[in-house]
């Protein structure tokens, strides 16, 4: 006889990443910045799972992905046409990091299951 007592075949693991909705949305908005389009497919994806939310800390989330595009894709467009007198190009970076800080930390509370703080604001 050993001591050996395996654990239940049926026990999940208690840490890993989940993929749930808000987090898929803000890794397709990351992953945006190597292909260029699947910031497209983040927010129709945002907009169409916003009405079937499943528990209430994925609402805010939604409203904080969908600002988030909407910041990204004007700060891009303003950035890109004052490139002409040169300060395009610190708007484009400081628009940049914004949104990618506000996609971890989305990502970070979606993992936590818990809402955003503030999802009205278009900073952090």
């Amino acid at each position: 006889m050993t001591d050996f007592d395996p654990k239940p075949a049926s026990s999940a693991p208690t840490s890993g990443f989940d993929f749930n909705q808000p987090t898929i949305i803000n890794l397709l908005y990351l992953a945006s910045y190597v292909t260029g389009v699947t910031g497209i497919v983040g927010i129709v994806l945002a907009y169409v799972w916003r009405g079937d939310a499943k528990a209430a800390w994925e609402v805010s989330h939604y409203e904080y992905a969908i600002r988030t595009f909407w910041l990204f894709f004007l700060g891009i467009v303003i950035g890109t046409i004052l490139t002409i007198v040169l300060i395009g190009i610190p708007i484009l970076i400081a628009v940049s990091v914004l949104v990618i800080v506000r996609c971890v930390l989305s990502i970070l509370n979606a993992q936590k299951q818990v809402p955003m703080p503030n999802p009205g604001s278009w900073l952090v």
